[in-house]
């Protein structure tokens, strides 16, 4: 399909009044999206009462103190209990990392969950979020068709900046618009 945009790479910043709450003041980058699905993980949200020390010691690996109160992330609503470990792509697991964007990498195995916490052979930055958010065929431009979301373009300051409450402001800000002026009624011209 000659004409279709991937928006691999790219932040979906949800409008005011999504009319959904998962996605109230959301920020999710785009990791796949190809004419018959999209994948993204949010960027904003922590897991309630989980940081990333107790995942691995759930999880058997080694967990040194610096991982302790660093917050895991709910990537969305689907497979929740299902672990992604978004990077950057100076580490990369072959058949297992995906590569997308500008720098930036994505990888659900334990080996990256060691490697989030070593800081000379893992990746320079790092995150773990739970469950992603999905979209079917068409479901991802039909929302964009109704104004639910805006696009921007991947910045890795925000991506990976642990004021997870300012995201959305700053994603929003980032593209010029002030906040304040959003409407959360859409429409089209």
């Amino acid at each position: 399909m000659n004409d279709f945009d991937s928006l691999a790479g790219r932040l979906l910043v949800a409008m005011p009044g999504i009319g959904d709450p998962r996605f109230e003041h959301a920020v999710i980058l785009v990791c796949a999206h190809r004419p018959d699905h999209a994948m993204g993980l949010r960027l904003d949200r922590p897991a309630p009462g989980v940081d990333l020390k107790a995942v691995l010691d759930r999880l058997e690996t080694p967990a040194p103190d610096a991982a302790a109160g660093r917050a895991v992330l709910v990537g969305g609503p689907v497979e929740r209990e299902r672990g992604f470990v978004l990077h950057t792509d100076d580490w990369l697991v072959e058949d297992a990392s995906l590569a997308f964007g500008d720098g930036l990498a994505m990888t659900g195995t334990r080996e990256a969950l060691a490697a989030m916490v070593d800081p000379a052979g893992g990746p320079r930055r790092s995150v773990l979020l739970l469950g992603y958010a999905g979209w079917g065929e068409g479901q991802l431009e039909d929302e964009l068709g109704e104004n639910v979301w805006l696009t921007a373009d991947a910045d890795p300051e925000l991506i990976f900046d642990p004021d997870y409450e300012g995201k959305w402001a700053r994603a929003v800000a980032g593209l010029g618009i002030d906040p304040a002026q959003l409407s959360g009624q859409s429409g089209r011209a």
